[in-house]
């Protein structure tokens, strides 16, 4: 029997159509990584094509990982030579090899988030930008947008005319390229930009790796965005075997740069292209699946495509509403604590999603207080933890002297007596003559003003000289352990007192067994620092996720997609928080298609049983919100879910004496001296209020709604409007300055 025998009609000829632009509508749980496996065997064992003229990219460690186990397991021999990575580990194995003909010496540093974060407040504060008016993170998020797109500082400074806000974003962006270079760095967006500037400056790399990658296979093409497309675009240009698959209803990435219309015009841009759709899910039951297709169905923006399974109807999706968010909290805790309880499943069958993180804490508490192990994916990354940057940062050092924001992170750390004052005026010193921090601190002799800092300087550059000449022989985890040694960092932790630098300590163990685990594993014929810490660049948060253990996982729902569980929760499924209140106000009808498919994506993460939960009332920033039933749960069809009783728990409602409450109780209270009613907006004096129960009323932030009730306190009138996008809201007259239609 084949290996081809036991895959679908639909899946074998995806497998079978090698030659030419071929796109793959793989529905969720379709099977798509087994058609993707199974072509690269098909390719190498029946078209005789080399291992090494294939490349298969993802988007995920965690997804390139589980492919490249699949396609040794399949392949066997010769496996080794396919290239089965991500767009960024992809564009970093080219760039190491070839960035020094774009300036770049190929031992270049990769900076994460916090990085780039930390240079930017060195480029506001050189140019004076007020970072209260121009937040570090907004400027990142312009450039990063615009890298997305190929947009130079050059271009964006253009397109910003007459626009003083992104003229200096502009500035900053310039201004941000130029240190970038200088450290001899490069961002994330980089890391795709670069390689494009790479093949569209050298036409000779670029018919290099055309030849070298004859057949592309691109998987969650739905999420790519523009730079992507152009970088499979000019690999793919020669020989056009490129095979992209995807789902438009799972495109739930644009706030990243994700462009749908890549999926969605595939045939536009590829002439001749073979559209193969997979609609037979192996996941969910088709109770589930008709939920999701019911919900998805209600998109204009998509290719029609409908999921179903030989699995079976299964149980009905548990549909709860609660009176407060901590009924729901309690309930969905219960009920997983009741299934392990009765053996039906482990704490790892089981995920509780939400739209936004902060919704994380109530289940928390629950889970503490229920005894019940838990993680939370999309929590700190351990590579963002201090003790670990501080380490990394010595590794940077060590392997590229120019990241200058390395060098100055490690100085003092542990301390050295190097103030700040020293640093600064190395800083200068090294901006006046147009040389790196490191550079300097080296001729520290030559910057006037330093005094007794000098031999502390060049103590501090013997070290990192002392530590680079061990590198040339001492393994990656030999070297560290000389680094923890010689700096004497575990010392000074313990220093800090012994419940800290436990956990600190432990961490660093960790650490060492990332490296050990690197050096055991390393594809490449030998484990680089360079190799080392580009691993550790591209490790997501997702990454992390442990399936062997067994905890309950509490995640947002972007963060779930790829994933499945046996017992999935969707919470918070209220109109305001899924779909979010922007949205639901936004111009855009794009906005509420894509928050209907990150809906369709929490759906179909369940396997077996599928709840969905939402409360009349939640605190949200301090204030309760009344908010109707999410618009997408009234698109599940009724005869698919089993449906329980609101649960009312009054004391539950709020925490004692907050804010609001503290101001009910001020509101209500005897006015004491005090002859008659303020004048305020909206209400006249001595006479009530302007509008009554039953009317409509305009709120400046809310929009329009019908008054539903009016209670009269002390000194105001407190009024629920039931607004027609916003869902319900208390508030007092005076302030609301609410006005009759």
């Amino acid at each position: 029997m084949s290996i081809y025998d036991t895959l679908n009609a639909e899946q074998r000829e995806a497998v079978f159509h090698t030659e030419g632009p071929l796109l793959i509508l793989a529905g969720a749980g379709s099977g798509k990584t087994r058609v993707l496996t199974h072509r690269i065997a098909y390719l190498i064992e029946e078209k005789g094509i080399n291992p090494w003229n294939i490349l298969a990219i993802t988007f995920t460690n965690k997804a390139a990982g589980e492919m490249r186990e699949r396609v040794d397991d399949i392949v066997g021999f010769g496996s080794e030579s396919i290239w089965v990575s991500t767009f960024h580990s992809t564009c970093v194995r080219i760039l190491r090899r070839h960035i020094d003909r774009l300036g770049y010496d190929n031992n270049f540093t990769i900076y994460d988030s916090d990085d780039q974060k930390t240079l930017m407040k060195d480029v506001c504060k050189l140019l004076q930008i007020d970072t209260k008016t121009y937040r570090e993170r907004m400027i990142l998020s312009a450039i990063s947008s615009a890298k997305d797109e190929m947009v130079t500082p050059e271009e964006y400074e253009l397109n910003a005319y007459g626009d003083f806000s992104k003229k200096k974003i502009a500035e900053a962006y310039k201004e941000y390229e130029r240190q970038l270079k200088a450290n001899n760095a490069l961002d994330f967006d980089d890391l795709l930009v670069k390689t494009v500037q790479l093949f569209q400056t050298q036409p000779e790399i670029l018919e290099y790796y055309q030849d070298r990658f004859r057949y592309i296979m691109v998987d969650e093409y739905q999420d790519t965005n523009t730079v992507q497309f152009k970088l499979i675009s000019l690999l793919a240009a020669k020989y056009k075997n490129l095979c992209v698959v995807g789902d438009d209803d799972q495109s739930i990435y644009k706030f990243r740069g994700a462009n749908i219309q890549n999926i969605l015009s595939f045939e536009k841009e590829f002439e001749h292209t073979k559209v193969i759709k997979l609609e037979q899910n192996y996941r969910s039951t088709s109770t589930i699946l008709d939920a999701a297709n019911a919900v998805i169905k209600n998109n204009v923006g998509r290719k029609a495509k409908s999921l179903w399974t030989e699995n079976g109807e299964g149980e009905k999706i548990q549909f709860r509403q609660f009176d407060t968010a901590y009924d729901e909290a309690e309930y969905i805790v219960g009920d997983i604590r009741e299934r392990v309880d009765n053996g039906k499943a482990a704490y790892c069958d089981h995920a509780v999603l939400y739209r936004t993180n902060a919704q994380s804490r109530l289940f928390e508490e629950k889970m503490i207080t229920a005894n019940i192990p838990y993680k939370i994916v999309g929590g700190v990354n351990f590579y963002a933890r201090k003790e670990i940057k501080d380490l990394l940062a010595y590794l940077k050092t060590i392997d590229n002297g120019k990241d200058d924001l390395a060098v100055r992170r490690i100085i003092n750390v542990p301390k050295r007596g190097i103030g700040l004052t020293t640093v600064n005026r190395i800083t200068e010193a090294a901006q006046q003559r147009g040389i790196s921090f490191y550079e300097a601190l080296c001729s520290a002799d030559l910057v006037p003003g330093l005094g007794r800092s000098i031999s502390k300087l060049e103590s501090f550059a013997a070290m990192i000289e002392y530590f680079r000449k061990e590198a040339e022989h001492l393994s990656i985890t030999e070297l560290m352990k000389e680094i923890l040694t010689e700096t004497g960092y575990v010392e000074e932790l313990k220093a800090e007192g012994e419940e800290e630098a436990e956990v600190r300590l432990q961490n660093i163990d960790e650490f060492l067994n990332k490296i050990a685990a690197y050096e055991e594993s390393c594809e490449e014929e030998l484990p680089t620092l360079s190799g080392f810490l580009e691993e550790v660049a591209l490790v997501a948060d997702i990454d992390s996720l442990d399936e062997e253990s067994d905890y309950v996982v509490l995640m947002t729902l972007h963060s779930a997609k790829g994933l499945e569980f046996p017992y999935v929760y969707l919470a918070g499924m209220e109109d305001g928080i899924f779909p979010s209140y922007m949205t639901i106000t936004a111009d855009d009808p794009t906005e509420l298609e894509e928050e209907r498919r990150l809906c369709y994506v929490g759906i179909t993460r369940a396997k077996k049983e599928l709840s969905m939960t939402c409360a009349r009332r939640r605190m949200i920033r301090g204030e309760t919100q009344y908010n109707k039933m999410s618009r997408f749960l009234k698109e599940v069809p009724p005869q698919l879910l089993s449906t329980g009783k609101i649960v009312e728990k009054e004391e539950l409602e709020l925490p004692k004496q907050n804010a609001y409450v503290q101001a009910k109780q001020s509101f209500q209270a005897k006015p004491f001296m005090i002859s008659k009613p303020v004048q305020q907006f909206g209400v006249k004096s001595g006479e009530g209020l302007s509008y009554g129960v039953g009317d409509r009323v305009r709120h400046m932030k809310f929009g329009e709604g019908t008054v539903t009730a009016i209670t009269e306190g002390g000194r105001d009138y407190e009024v629920s409007v039931d607004f027609d996008s916003a869902g319900t809201k208390k508030m007092f007259a005076s302030f609301a300055k609410l006005q009759k239609v």
